[in-house]
């Protein structure tokens, strides 16, 4: 004979439901139940992330609608100010290209034989001025700028000047080697293209008190032609023109 476990009516078979822990105060819960509850949880889980990706997706439609709303709105306007900034800017392309039209057919100036007799290729909407006198330092100095030459001490950086100075090449070059030595002037050798038979120098950086620019110096005979050009605007000219046609008689 066996002793009736906890719970059970004597002459009735034993049910393992009747062993669920009962807490004081509640009401046994069965495993159906207990089975219930949690699919419930789990269905009010499902239910807020379905609502939270609901409210992201409705978010980002108005956010759409409305970035298309504006863009409708304003469309026309948007087309004008693209439309403004292409004609701008096929308006300066054109007006580079014209002023570099201009400049063509290139004038000659040519010096003094007896001073090399250099010749300096230039823009024909420059203008120069030259002082040939032979008096001074320099025999020969001159000065270019487009449209009409200032005044030599108007303080102008002049488009071009050129000279023929009476210091041999050696002595003229050594006078920039301070700034060479405190790194404010770079030097490197240079030919010409037309002159490819001498050998000269090119100084780049502060060349002048307080100007930046470039010089180049050639030795001619026991002289020195110095060709300057000290602004930003110019150094194109002074490259693709003026030296690359530039020529002298050693």
């Amino acid at each position: 004979m066996q002793p009736n476990t906890p719970n059970q009516v004597p002459g009735q078979p034993y049910n393992s439901q009747q062993m669920q822990p009962q807490v004081p105060g509640q009401p046994p819960q069965s495993a159906s139940q207990l089975k219930a509850a949690h699919h419930g949880k789990g269905t009010l889980t499902a239910l807020i992330i379905t609502i939270i990706l609901l409210l992201g997706a409705i978010g980002f439609g108005v956010w759409a609608f409305m970035e298309r709303a504006d863009y409708r709105d304003n469309v026309d306007q948007k087309i004008g100010v693209a439309v403004d900034e292409a004609v701008l800017v096929s308006e300066e392309a054109q007006e580079k290209e014209f002023i570099e039209r201009e400049k063509e057919p290139f004038k000659t100036y040519q010096g003094p034989s007896q001073f090399g007799s250099v010749a300096i290729t230039y823009p024909k909407t420059w203008s120069a001025y030259v002082d040939e006198s032979g008096n001074g330092k320099a025999p020969v100095d001159g000065y270019m700028h487009p449209s009409f030459v200032p005044g030599v001490d108007s303080g102008i950086s002049f488009a071009l000047r050129f000279q023929v100075i009476e210091e041999p090449y050696d002595e003229e070059l050594d006078s920039y080697s301070r700034g060479v030595k405190d790194g404010t002037i770079n030097v490197s050798p240079v030919k010409l293209e037309k002159v490819p038979q001498v050998a000269g120098s090119r100084l780049n950086g502060e060349v002048e008190r307080d100007k930046q620019g470039s010089v180049v110096l050639f030795p001619i005979r026991d002289k020195t032609l110095k060709v300057t050009v000290l602004s930003d605007q110019f150094i194109n000219d002074f490259d693709n023109i003026i030296l690359k046609n530039l020529e002298f008689t050693p």
